[in-house]
């Protein structure tokens, strides 16, 4: 497969057994889509409670009880 380089960017030979190349080629198609979905949560929380994702962080870690999902659910009015 030309889009899978293998020889000596496979130091670890996983690539050897083709069963396991094909396994590990959809865990890594599985692990990218995850991280996908992931970084789509950080541009939610972002527009839901209009600060960055460390800002957000730091806000629960001081307050866990307050600042979390359903309490900024809770207080969330779109704005045109």
């Amino acid at each position: 497969d030309t889009l899978y380089p293998g020889g000596p960017f496979d130091p670890l030979g996983l690539a050897d057994d083709p069963d396991t190349f094909a396994e590990l080629k959809v865990k890594e198609i599985k692990n990218g889509r995850l991280a996908m979905f992931a970084c789509f949560g950080f541009f939610v929380q972002a527009i839901v409670t209009g600060k960055g994702p460390i800002q957000n962080l730091e806000d629960h870690l001081a307050d866990p009880g307050v600042n979390n999902a359903f309490a900024s659910a809770t207080k969330f009015v779109p704005q045109a």
